[in-house]
């Protein structure tokens, strides 16, 4: 059963457990004024662990598919990093060098 809160006119505060099919409380229990409902945010709800997905259901032969096709996890050999590429030395005939230019 679902705890509601109520404020009354007054300015008292108090919860109250009743079930969804009940009417709503009309009175403070403490004064007697007239109480109203408020809104709240509940309880929360939080999914922890596996089973919560779709994807979590997923077959072998679907996820071997989507990996065959780009879509899953890559192989171990493709995240190995590129090799550098070669760099250009300071007596390359393209110019460009890091030595300064005579006559500057």
């Amino acid at each position: 059963m679902p705890t509601y809160e109520y404020r009354c006119a007054a300015g008292h505060e108090f919860e109250q457990i009743q079930r969804m099919s009940e009417a709503p409380l009309r009175e403070c229990p403490q004064c007697g004024a007239p109480a109203e409902r408020l809104l709240s945010a509940g309880g929360g709800l939080l999914f922890k662990g596996s089973g919560f997905y779709i994807t979590d259901y997923r077959s072998d032969s679907y996820r071997k598919a989507a990996a065959a096709e780009g879509g899953g996890t890559a192989p171990a050999d493709a995240a190995k990093p590129a090799a550098p590429a070669p760099s250009k030395t300071a007596g390359s005939s393209e110019g460009g060098g890091s030595t300064p230019a005579a006559g500057s």
